[in-house]
């Protein structure tokens, strides 16, 4: 991952999938700031899995990368 806050590289992820921020409230779903703790604890060894959805995509959050995919 980049440097930049997880909370953005998750929000630039839904935006390259097409979902508009204003379509969501993700602070509404999710503490950003113990996320971003939780995955900041872990090393790149650790096998770190964090999913939950947003609209009708599901969010998989690891130490290492972000994706985003389209629930069917």
């Amino acid at each position: 991952m980049s440097d930049r806050p997880l909370l953005l590289e998750i929000i630039t992820a839904l935006e390259e999938q097409g979902l508009d921020r204003d379509e969501y409230q993700l602070q509404r779903m999710i503490d950003a700031e113990a996320l971003e703790r939780l995955v900041d604890s872990t090393g790149p060894q650790t096998d770190l899995e964090i999913r939950f959805s947003v609209e009708e995509f599901r969010v998989v959050v690891t130490s290492s990368d972000i994706a985003v995919l389209r629930i069917s």
